[in-house]
């Protein structure tokens, strides 16, 4: 695999553009691991998170973005470089039988190499990483992006239009103050929030077992809850995990069953997992009216539609509305109509309790673009600016694909 250095747009950027849609159609999830600042375990966390679902039966890719800090062969003992395969396209490091590992520090002949490149070239080599790599058919894609909220982070939301983030943080707040930068880049960028990680939470004592909060308690939670993002857990200050990222034994570390790093670990892949899959249907217990009876289990291609209302008809304002009409569709067909107050109105609260019902799209009137990236952070599409009407017409409309919206009602 050549590297090119360019700053201008190459002829063949149709074809490169080919490359990279072709090869993320064949990967599952895409999950960009950043931080708000260095120090804070966000590659550790990144190589850890990989293994553990990796031991967990799924296929994995790891792709080490820190064009000019990697660390990601380092801690996981990836030693060599790579080789090329007849069609030309590089093949990445098989760590194990289904964690497969790209950095750029495995082209380098020198180690302590200082790779000096700016913007234009690094958006390049993230796109051959991507496109020009034989990853096969993957579950996952880990990808591992330096701290801030630069070139490289930017170059992976422009790429892979659907990836999600983890963000990484350790409690104290010159650390916060850096991931609540990193969850606004997300929202201006566009790229779901898929939740936050505390790292370092707490040290065991080896002696007496108590917990030490070496750098305070419980900033990670309080941060995810203020910026209204999921807490995906915490994973405990453990100085075996240093010295396995120094030694490049965090493969072993990952898969010590004993270790309270490791327990905290697997829930957190867990609950990665569990926040990839499809949210299951909301059974409703206000009013219910059936066109189909359906069975107690839900076909899993059914899409929750949700509508706020006012007086029967749609509801011009999304946050004030009296009832939610959600519509279960199957196809073309809607199978359920399922009425439901909402909470009462408090800001960011709405887009949390639809992503409870298992809401897919919400058809609005007018709506604020902060509730609009909080629901997309969800993965919950929105449509606005839709016209008046009984919500079944609307989502048959919708259906049918001749349904127009007009003007945003809503300015705030």
């Amino acid at each position: 695999m050549e590297i090119r250095h360019t700053n201008t747009k190459p002829h063949g950027e149709n074809d490169s553009d080919r490359l990279v849609h072709e090869q993320l159609r064949r990967i599952g999830h895409k999950l960009l691991i950043m931080s708000g600042k260095g120090g804070v375990g966000k590659s550790s966390v990144a190589a850890a998170l990989s293994v553990t679902l990796a031991q967990k039966g799924f296929k994995v890719g790891l792709l080490d973005v820190d064009l000019h800090g990697p660390s990601i062969p380092k801690i996981l003992g990836v030693q060599g470089t790579f080789h090329v395969n007849a069609q030309r396209r590089l093949v990445p490091h098989a760590l194990m039988e289904n964690l497969h590992v790209v950095s750029v520090q495995l082209l380098l002949d020198d180690p302590d190499a200082a790779v000096i490149w700016r913007g234009p070239v690094k958006h390049g080599v993230i796109k051959q990483f991507i496109g020009e790599v034989d990853w096969g058919t993957l579950d996952y894609l880990i990808v591992d992006c330096p701290p801030g909220t630069g070139d490289e982070p930017l170059s992976i939301a422009q790429t892979i239009p659907d990836v999600h983030a983890v963000i990484v943080t350790t409690p104290q707040e010159i650390a916060l103050q850096d991931v609540r930068k990193s969850i606004n880049f997300c929202r201006q960028a566009h790229v779901p929030v898929l939740g936050l990680v505390e790292n370092m939470s707490a040290l065991v004592c080896p002696h007496c077992g108590k917990e030490v909060h070496l750098f305070g308690s419980g900033g990670g939670r309080r941060t995810a809850e203020r910026m209204q993002v999921h807490f995906l857990g915490s994973l405990p200050f453990d100085l075996r995990v240093v010295e396995a990222g120094d030694t490049g034994a965090t493969l072993q570390m990952a898969h010590d069953p004993g270790s309270s790093f490791s327990q905290a670990l697997n829930a957190l892949a867990d609950r990665v997992i569990e926040r990839c899959s499809p949210p299951p249907l909301f059974e409703a217990q206000e009013t219910h009216t059936d066109t189909n009876e359906r069975s107690a289990t839900v076909d899993s291609n059914i899409v929750r539609i949700a509508v706020p209302t006012a007086d029967g008809m749609l509801c011009k304002h999304f946050g004030h509305c009296e009832k939610f009409v959600l519509l279960d569709v199957h196809g073309s067909e809607i199978q359920n109509r399922t009425e439901v107050k909402p909470p009462p109105h408090e800001p960011g609260l709405l887009p949390l309790w639809l992503a409870d019902q298992g809401v897919g799209l919400v058809i609005a009137g007018g709506m604020g673009q902060r509730a609009v990236s909080l629901l997309e952070e969800r993965g919950i599409r929105v449509l606005t600016r839709a016209p008046a009407d009984d919500p079944q017409n609307l989502v048959r409309r919708y259906l049918e694909g001749t349904l127009v919206c007009g003007e945003n009602v809503c300015d705030h």
